[in-house]
C-alpha cells in the first residue's frame, strides 16, 4: 500500500507552539500509527489498559498480529478511500480487542504514516441519514437568518445534550459575536457577547478549516503521550486531523478561566472561509459518541452549504434591487435630464437600495445636499481626502473621523460615509452619509486590557475575567455591508453611464449652440461687409471731379477699407484674436501696386484681441499711407516692424523707415496723425509716441498685455521675418479690354456701381442683374464670358444661375458677406468666392484664377 505525504499546515510564523504538535491525545481512547509496510511505529501509552498491549513491545511489530482480521480488511478498504488531502474515514462499532467494547475509528494520513485513532462506542446500528434529514427539515423551516442561527443551535444541542451551544460569527476585523444561543435554563445566556480576536489566534484559525471538529471531554483529564515524542528522523507526529489530540494547556486554562468543563467546536465554512463555529459548552465532563459528533459535522456541512445560499439569495435580492432602481434612474432622466441636479429625488432613489441618513453629491466642483450632511467646507475637506486616495471603487469607511480630522465636530450629521466615484480623477462623486450610532458593544471582558506574563510565558495569557463589560462606541456609524456595497457599485456603473450620457447630449447641445452661434457671427459679418460695401460705393460713386475731394474721397475710402479688412480677420475666428502678422500682410497688399520697395517685419507670432486688432488696424495703415505719400515707401526706401513682449507682457510695436527722402515735421496736424498718436492711448489704454527724425520716421506703440495672447502652439514661439517686394504681389489689371462681357448679380445698387466701376477700369463691359429673374433674361439675351455672383440675393440665392452657368460652359466665381463661410451646395463646392466688400484686388485676383493667363 502506498501511504502519500499530503504535508502539514506551516506554522513556523506562530506566536507560541502549535496545539496540534504537543504528542499527547485525550482519554478515553488510543492511537496507533502505522507505516507503509504495516508496522507499528507509534502508540499512545494507555493502549496497556485499553487494548492490554504492552506499548514497548508494540514498536516494530506487524499490526496483524494484534488486531482482527475483518478489522484489518475493513481499514484497508476505507485506507483507499482516502485519496484527498485532509480527508478522514470512519469506522463505527468495530472489534478490535478481546473485551467485546465496540470502538469507533477515524483513519488518515501524516506525514507517510497512517494514524489510526480509536475511542469506545456502541454497538453501530443508528441511521445519520435520517437524523440529518430530520434536523435539515426544522433548519428549512425557518424564516430569517436570525431564526436560521437559533434552530442550528438547537438541533446541535439536541444532538449532543451539552448544556450551552452558541452560534459564534466572526468579523472581518477577526473578532466573533455570538448570534444564536441554545442553553438550559438558569446558567445566563451569552447572546449578543463580542469576544475579541485574540481569544481564537490565527494558527488555530487556520486548523479550524482543516479539522472541523474538537472537542475536550474533561479540562482536568491528563493528556495521554504518544512513544516515542520523536521518531527515527527527529519529527514528532503531526495530529492536525486527530479527533483525540489534546489542545494547548493555554485554551485548557481560558476554559477553566470560563468555569467551562467540556466543549465541543464544529466549523461553519462559508465560500472556503471560516465564517465561524457552533460553539457547545458543559459545565460537567461530557464525551459525545463519535458517532453523534460525526452527525453534527454533517449537520455543520449542510447547514453552511444552506447559509451560503440564504447569502447568495440576500445578495441576488440586493442586486435585483440594484437592478430595478438603476432602470428606475435611467428611464427617469432620460425623460427629465434635470432630476439628477435634484439631491432629495436622487437621494430618495440611493437610500431606497442603501438605508443613509444625508446624500452629497459633488460635480464640477459643484456640490448639493440632501438630508443629514456634514458642513460645506467639511464636505469639501472629504472630498480632497476621497481623491488623495486614488480608489477608482465605492469606498466606504464607518468611521469619517479616520479619514478626516476634525470629523467629531459633526459625528452627529455624518459620521460614516459611502463615495461612490461617478467620473475620472479628480473624481465627481455622490456620498452617502450615516449618523453617529451611538451604541454599547457588549464585550465578555474588557478587550483593551493589555498583555500580561503568565505561567505560560510572556506571549499570551488567557483572558481570567469574562464579566460582561460594555463599551460606548462614539464617532462611529453603522458600517455598510458588503451587500450594500455591491449595489453601490452597480449604481456607480449605472451613474457613470448617466453622467456620459449627459455629458453627450451636452457636448451636442454644445455643438449646435457653437453652430448657431457661428451662424450668428456670419450673418452679422455678412451685413457689416455689406454695409461697408455699401458706404464704400457711396462715397465713390458720390465724388465729384474736383482733385481736392478725389484725394479726400481716396483717403477716406483707404480707412474703411483698412476697418473692412480688419472686420474680415477677427471675424473669420468667430469674433476672436487674430493674428498681428495678416494685418500687417492685408496694409502691405493694398498698397503693393504704387510701392516700388518693401515691408518687413520681425516678430514671434501674436494675437490681439478684436479691440485692439481694429485699432491697430488704422494706426498701421495710416502709417503706410504717410510712408507711401511722403516717406521710405515713396521712394527706395523700406519700412521695418518688429514687436516683441516687454516684463510686464505687454506688446511693444516698433515702425521704423529707412532710406527714403529727409523727413520734416508735419506743418499742419491731420486726422490721420491724430489716430497714430491717440489711438492706442484712448482706446487700448497703452502708449504711443513718434519721432519725425530726418532720416526716417519712427514710432513705438505699446499694447497692455490683455489685449495680447499666443497662439497655441506645440512649440515654443518663432521669429517672424518677411519681407514682400513688389514683384511678388498679384496684378490688380487682368486685362479684359474689349473682349470680356460680365454678368454681374448683385442685388444692392451702391454695391453693384462700384463694382461696375473696378470691371470697367479693367476693359469688361458689364450686365448687371438684381434678381434671378433678371439674371435668367440676361442670359437669354446677351451672350457673357464670366459672372460675378453675389450668393445671397434678399430671400433667393444665385445658385440656381449657377447650375444654368455650368450647363453653358460659362465660368463664375461667386461673391459674399460670409466669405469662407458661405455655404454652398455639394456641386459648386469648388468654386472661388470673393469676399465682400469688392475690391481690385480682390476681383482681379478671382479673374486671374478663373482664367489663367488667357485674360492676359
Amino acid at each position: 500500500m502506498n501511504v502519500q505525504d499530503f504535508g502539514k499546515v506551516d506554522l513556523t510564523n506562530c506566536d507560541r507552539e502549535p496545539i496540534h504538535l504537543l504528542g499527547a491525545i485525550q482519554s478515553p481512547g488510543f492511537l496507533i500509527a502505522v507505516s507503509t509496510d504495516w508496522i507499528i511505529a507509534r502508540v499512545s501509552k494507555n493502549i496497556r489498559d485499553l487494548l492490554g498491549f504492552d506499548p514497548d513491545h508494540l514498536i516494530g511489530t506487524p499490526l496483524a498480529d494484534y488486531v482482527p482480521g475483518a478489522f484489518l480488511h475493513d481499514l484497508r478498504n476505507k485506507i483507499s478511500y482516502l485519496t484527498e488531502p485532509d480527508m478522514v474515514e470512519r469506522m463505527f462499532g468495530c472489534q478490535i480487542g478481546t473485551s467485546g467494547q465496540p470502538y469507533d475509528v477515524a483513519v488518515h494520513f501524516s506525514a507517510g504514516q497512517i494514524l489510526i485513532e480509536a475511542e469506545p462506542g456502541v454497538a453501530s446500528g443508528g441511521d445519520a441519514t435520517n437524523s440529518v434529514r430530520a434536523m435539515m427539515s426544522r433548519l428549512d423551516r425557518t424564516k430569517d437568518m436570525k431564526a436560521f442561527y437559533r434552530e442550528g443551535a438547537r438541533q446541535v444541542r439536541a444532538m449532543l445534550g451539552y448544556d450551552r451551544v452558541m452560534v459564534y460569527k466572526f468579523a472581518a476585523s477577526g473578532a466573533g459575536e455570538v448570534v444564536a444561543e441554545a442553553a438550559k435554563p438558569g446558567i445566563g445566556s451569552f447572546l449578543g457577547l463580542n469576544y475579541p480576536a485574540s481569544d481564537i489566534p490565527r494558527q488555530a484559525r487556520a486548523l479550524y478549516k482543516r479539522n472541523l471538529v474538537r472537542v475536550i471531554r474533561d479540562v482536568d483529564a491528563e493528556p495521554i503521550p504518544i512513544v516515542p515524542t520523536i521518531d527515527a528522523s527527529g519529527q514528532r507526529l503531526d495530529l492536525s486531523l486527530s479527533i483525540l489530540r489534546s489542545v494547548s494547556p493555554i485554551h485548557i486554562e481560558y476554559l477553566k478561566n470560563m468555569g467551562v468543563q467540556a466543549s465541543l467546536s464544529i466549523s461553519i465554512v462559508v465560500d472556503d472561509e471560516l465564517w465561524g463555529l457552533f460553539a457547545c459548552h458543559n459545565y460537567s465532563p461530557r464525551a459525545p459518541t463519535f458517532e453523534r459528533r460525526s452527525v453534527c459535522e454533517l449537520f455543520a456541512e449542510m447547514f453552511s452549504m444552506r447559509l451560503e445560499s440564504r447569502e447568495r439569495r440576500l445578495i441576488a435580492d440586493y442586486d435585483r434591487r440594484a437592478r430595478d432602481i438603476s432602470d428606475q434612474l435611467l428611464g427617469a432622466v432620460a425623460s427629465d435630464e434635470t432630476l439628477l441636479n435634484d439631491p432629495d429625488w436622487l437621494a430618495d432613489i440611493l437610500t431606497g437600495a442603501i438605508p443613509a441618513d444625508g446624500v452629497g453629491i459633488w460635480i464640477n466642483g459643484n456640490y448639493a445636499f440632501s438630508g443629514s450632511t456634514p458642513p460645506t467646507e467639511d464636505f469639501r475637506r472629504i472630498i480632497r481626502a476621497l481623491n488623495g486616495l486614488a480608489a477608482g471603487r465605492v469606498y466606504t469607511t464607518d468611521h469619517i473621523g479616520g479619514l478626516i480630522d476634525k470629523a467629531s465636530g459633526f459625528a452627529d450629521m455624518a459620521a460614516g460615509l459611502l463615495a461612490i466615484p461617478i467620473s475620472r480623477s479628480p473624481r465627481d462623486y455622490v456620498v452617502l452619509f450615516r449618523s453617529e450610532l451611538k451604541h454599547s458593544v457588549r464585550w465578555a471582558g474588557d478587550p483593551h486590557k493589555p498583555i500580561e506574563y503568565g505561567p505560560n510565558g510572556p506571549r499570551l495569557t488567557p483572558r481570567a475575567s469574562f464579566a460582561e463589560w460594555q463599551e460606548l462606541v462614539d464617532g462611529h456609524a453603522e458600517p455598510f455591508s458588503p451587500s450594500e456595497i455591491r449595489v453601490a457599485e452597480t449604481l456607480r456603473a449605472t451613474l457613470i453611464e448617466v453622467v456620459l450620457r449627459l455629458a453627450d447630449e451636452a457636448a451636442a447641445e454644445r455643438r449646435q449652440s457653437t453652430a448657431r452661434q457661428e451662424m450668428l457671427i456670419a450673418e452679422l459679418n455678412h451685413r457689416v461687409r455689406n454695409i461697408l460695401g455699401v458706404i464704400r460705393g457711396l462715397i465713390r460713386q458720390s465724388q465729384p471731379d474736383n482733385a481736392e475731394v478725389k484725394d479726400f474721397v481716396k483717403l477716406v475710402d483707404g480707412r474703411i477699407h483698412a476697418l473692412a479688412r480688419a472686420h474680415n480677420q477677427i471675424t473669420d475666428d468667430h469674433w476672436g484674436p487674430a493674428p498681428l502678422e495678416a494685418l500687417i500682410d492685408a496694409e502691405a497688399a493694398a498698397f503693393a501696386a504704387t510701392r516700388q520697395s518693401a515691408i518687413i517685419s520681425t516678430g514671434a507670432p501674436i494675437l490681439l484681441n478684436p479691440q485692439a486688432y481694429s485699432t491697430m488696424a488704422l494706426v498701421i495703415h495710416e502709417l503706410v499711407t504717410n510712408s507711401t505719400k511722403y516717406g521710405s515707401l515713396s521712394g527706395s526706401g523700406e519700412v521695418h516692424i518688429n514687436w516683441s513682449r516687454n516684463h510686464k507682457g505687454d506688446l511693444v510695436l516698433v515702425w521704423q523707415e529707412v532710406g527714403g527722402p529727409p523727413v520734416s515735421l508735419p506743418k499742419r496736424k491731420g486726422f490721420g496723425t491724430t489716430i497714430v498718436n491717440r489711438s492706442v492711448p484712448y482706446d487700448l489704454g497703452g502708449q504711443a509716441s513718434i519721432d519725425y527724425a530726418p532720416d526716417g520716421v519712427r514710432a513705438e506703440f505699446c499694447i497692455p498685455s490683455r489685449h495680447v495672447s499666443e497662439p497655441k502652439s506645440r512649440g515654443g514661439p518663432e521669429m517672424r521675418l518677411s519681407r514682400r517686394p513688389v514683384s511678388s504681389q498679384q496684378p490688380v489689371d487682368p486685362g479684359l479690354a474689349g473682349h470680356k462681357t460680365v454678368l454681374l448679380v448683385e442685388d444692392s445698387l451702391i454695391i453693384a456701381l462700384d463694382a461696375e466701376d473696378i470691371l470697367n477700369r479693367f476693359g469688361a463691359s458689364v450686365a448687371t442683374a438684381s434678381t434671378p429673374e433678371a439674371a435668367h433674361d440676361t442670359l437669354d439675351q446677351d451672350r457673357v464670358d464670366f459672372a460675378i455672383l453675389d450668393i445671397n440675393l434678399g430671400d433667393q440665392t444665385s445658385f440656381g444661375i449657377a447650375d444654368r452657368l455650368t450647363e453653358l460652359g460659362i465660368p463664375f466665381f461667386f461673391a459674399s458677406g460670409y466669405g469662407e463661410q458661405a455655404n454652398l451646395p455639394m456641386e459648386h463646392r469648388s468654386a472661388t468666392v470673393v469676399q465682400k466688400p469688392y475690391t481690385t484686388h480682390n476681383i482681379a485676383k478671382a479673374i486671374e484664377d478663373l482664367f489663367g493667363t488667357e485674360a492676359d
